[in-house]
C-alpha cells in the first residue's frame, strides 16, 4: 500500500463504498502477497514477523486516517445543518415581511423606539399589529362565498386582493399620522382614522370589506402613546425655554443691579470728595447740604441691596394691547429690574404690531406672592390652559384693578383706559 489515501468530502454511502473497496483492495494485496511467498518458496519465520508487523502498521494508519476524516466529515456536516436552519430562518423572515409589506406594514423609525418608558407596550401592540395583518379576518373582513365567472376560487383571490388593498391604504394612513402627530393634536388624529376606516367601509361595500373594530383600537391605541410621547417632550422643550428666559431676565436684574450699585458708589464718593472740601473751608450750610444728598445717595444704595438680597421683591404689572389682543385681555406679570418699563418694552418688541398700555405698576416686598395670588383668582379667565406662562386673561383693566386692590391694598395710580396712541392714530389714517 503506498500509505493513507485523503478520501474526498462526498455524501455518507459514497464514503462507505469508498472504504469497502479500500478493505477489499488490502485484502487483495495480502492475498497477492501470500501468494507470492507460496510462489518463491516461503519466507524465513523473521520475515514474515516483519511483514505481518508492517501489514498492521498500514492497517492502524489507514484506519486512524479514516477515523480523522469521519471526525472532520461530522463536524462539516454540522456546520452545514447550521447553516440550513439559519437560511431557513432567514426564508421564514423574508416571507413574513413580503406578506407584511403587501398589507402596509413596514419597519421604519417609530417615535417610540428611543423612548424607554413605552418601548415595552410598543414591542406589545408592534406584535400584535403585524399577527392581526397576517391572519385572515381580524384586521380587515370582506364579504364570503364571493364569484368571479361562476368560479368561488377566484372570488377568494379577487376578494383578498382588494382586501388587502384597502387594508394597504389604512396602514399607510395611520403611519403618517403616527410619524407626523403634534402635541395637543390627538383628537384630530383619531378622527382622521376613523374617517379613513370609513371611506374604506363605503368604498369595499359591495364587498362588504371593512377595518375590523378591534384592529382600529390598536391603531388608536399606538396613536394615543405616541400622543402622550409628543406632548411630554414639548412640555419638556417648553419648561427648558422658560427656564432659560428665567436665567436671562435674573442675568439682566443682577447687572442692572451691578451697575446701579457702582453708579451710587460712584456718586457717594463724589459727594464725600466733595465734603472734604467744604468743610475744610468751613461752609457750615453746605457741608449739611451735601449730608443730606450723601444720605439719600446711601439709602438708595440700601434699596439696591435690598432687592439684590430679596428675590421676592419687584413689580407687579398690569398691562393690555388693544390693537393686538381687543379690549378685555391682559397681561398680568411681574419683573424684578429696577426700572420696570425696560421690561415692558421688551414685550413690546417687534413679535406684537403695537406697544402695550401699562395699567399698574406696583412695588411689593412679596411681589412673587402678588403674582401668584392675582394668577389664581384670574384662573378661570386664563386664555392659555396649557402653558401657564403665557400669562394672559380674558378680563378687562378695572377686573384686574379690583382683584389688584384687594391683594395689594390702595394703589397709587392705575389708569382704567389704555393710551394705545399708536392702535388709534392708524385707526384714524384707516378711516375709522
Amino acid at each position: 500500500m503506498n500509505g493513507i489515501r485523503k478520501i474526498p468530502m462526498f455524501g455518507a454511502r459514497r464514503f462507505a463504498a469508498e472504504l469497502l473497496s479500500e478493505l477489499d483492495a488490502a485484502a487483495k494485496e495480502r492475498e497477492e502477497l501470500r501468494s507470492t511467498l507460496t510462489r518463491i518458496g516461503g519466507l524465513s519465520q523473521l520475515e514474515r514477523e516483519q511483514a505481518l508487523e508492517k501489514l498492521k502498521k498500514n492497517i492502524s494508519e489507514t484506519s486512524s486516517g479514516w477515523a480523522a476524516q469521519l471526525v472532520e466529515l461530522g463536524k462539516e456536516r454540522d456546520q452545514l445543518l447550521a447553516q440550513i436552519e439559519e437560511l431557513r430562518k432567514e426564508v421564514v423572515e423574508t416571507r413574513e415581511r413580503a406578506l407584511l409589506q403587501e398589507s402596509g406594514v413596514y419597519e421604519y423609525a417609530h417615535p417610540l423606539q428611543d423612548a424607554v418608558a413605552y418601548q415595552a407596550e410598543l414591542a406589545t401592540l408592534g406584535a400584535k399589529i403585524k399577527v392581526m395583518n397576517k391572519a385572515e379576518g381580524q384586521a380587515v373582513v370582506g364579504a364570503k362565498g364571493w364569484t368571479v365567472n361562476g368560479s368561488e376560487a377566484q372570488g377568494r383571490t379577487m376578494l383578498r386582493d382588494y382586501a388587502k388593498l384597502m387594508l394597504r391604504a389604512f396602514n399607510a394612513e395611520a403611519d403618517v399620522l403616527v410619524r407626523g402627530l403634534k402635541p395637543y393634536a390627538l383628537d384630530a388624529a383619531i378622527d382622521r382614522l376613523y374617517k379613513v376606516a370609513n371611506t374604506i367601509q363605503r368604498l369595499g361595500k359591495t364587498m362588504s370589506i371593512r377595518i375590523t373594530d378591534e384592529y382600529l383600537a390598536v391603531r388608536i391605541r399606538e396613536l394615543q402613546l405616541v400622543a402622550d410621547f409628543v406632548q411630554k417632550k414639548a412640555e419638556e422643550k417648553e419648561l427648558e425655554r422658560q427656564e432659560r428666559e428665567r436665567l436671562r431676565e435674573e442675568r439682566k436684574v443682577q447687572q442692572e443691579i451691578e451697575r446701579e450699585r457702582l453708579k451710587l458708589a460712584k456718586e457717594r464718593q463724589h459727594y464725600l470728595n466733595a465734603l472734604e472740601v467744604l468743610r475744610a473751608k468751613g461752609d457750615l450750610e453746605a457741608v449739611e447740604r451735601m449730608n443730606s444728598q450723601i444720605s439719600e445717595v446711601e439709602r438708595a444704595i440700601a434699596d439696591v441691596d435690598y432687592r439684590a438680597a430679596n428675590i421676592r421683591a419687584g413689580y407687579v404689572y398690569v398691562i393690555s394691547n388693544i390693537g393686538s389682543f381687543g379690549q378685555s385681555l391682559v397681561k398680568v406679570g411681574m419683573t424684578r429690574r429696577l426700572d420696570p418699563m425696560d421690561r415692558i418694552r421688551e414685550l413690546s418688541d417687534a413679535s406684537v404690531p403695537f406697544n402695550f398700555d401699562v395699567h399698574a405698576l406696583f412695588f411689593s416686598k412679596d411681589a412673587v406672592g402678588i403674582e401668584a395670588a392675582m394668577h389664581s383668582r384670574l384662573s378661570s379667565s386664563r386664555v392659555n390652559l396649557v402653558n401657564l406662562r403665557r400669562e394672559f386673561f380674558r378680563v378687562t383693566p378695572l377686573d384686574a384693578k379690583t382683584v389688584l386692590s384687594e391683594l395689594a391694598g390702595e394703589l397709587l395710580t392705575f389708569h382704567d383706559e389704555p393710551e394705545a396712541l399708536e392702535f388709534r392714530q392708524s385707526q384714524k389714517l384707516d378711516g375709522f
